[in-house]
């Protein structure tokens, strides 16, 4: 919930990469599934709030859910992101996140606690709320 402590990813063992350093950075988990449609339409978005903001102190971890690991690599083969990619196949942080519906982000602020939450993905209404909020988190001293 928001003003919450969002789950240490480092406790979950989740396939891929994490990003790092991530404390005192502005952080987007985004939980997402080859197979949810507006995940396909957010990833553009969300590769492009990346390139703007990670210079400025934004870290974007994109956490699956699916099943099958193919599922998910075929559908970065279609759609390519610069940002980290982590696969929760044991589904025990997206149970922790109380995620559900796909897809579902969270927005962080330097402390790790929740300042904004996204279920689903609205287009341009959704990339503008991003922006407001990475913009207001990025001016908090």
């Amino acid at each position: 919930k928001i003003g919450d402590q969002f789950p240490d990813l480092d406790k979950f063992s989740l396939e891929g990469k994490l990003a790092a350093p991530r404390k005192g950075k502005i952080v987007i988990v985004d939980f997402w599934a080859s197979w949810c449609g507006p995940c396909k339409a957010s990833f553009p978005v969300m590769e492009q709030l990346h390139k703007d903001y990670s210079p400025k102190g934004l870290v974007l971890i994109a956490v699956n859910v699916d099943d099958d690991p193919a599922a998910m690599d075929g559908f970065l083969k279609k759609h390519p992101v610069t940002f980290t990619v982590v696969r929760d196949a044991a589904k025990k942080l997206v149970s922790t996140a109380d995620v559900a519906s796909m897809p579902t982000s969270f927005v962080l602020d330097g402390d790790g606690r929740v300042r904004f939450v996204h279920n689903g993905f609205q287009g341009e209404a959704t990339r503008k709320q991003y922006i407001q909020e990475i913009e207001k988190l990025l001016a908090k001293p």
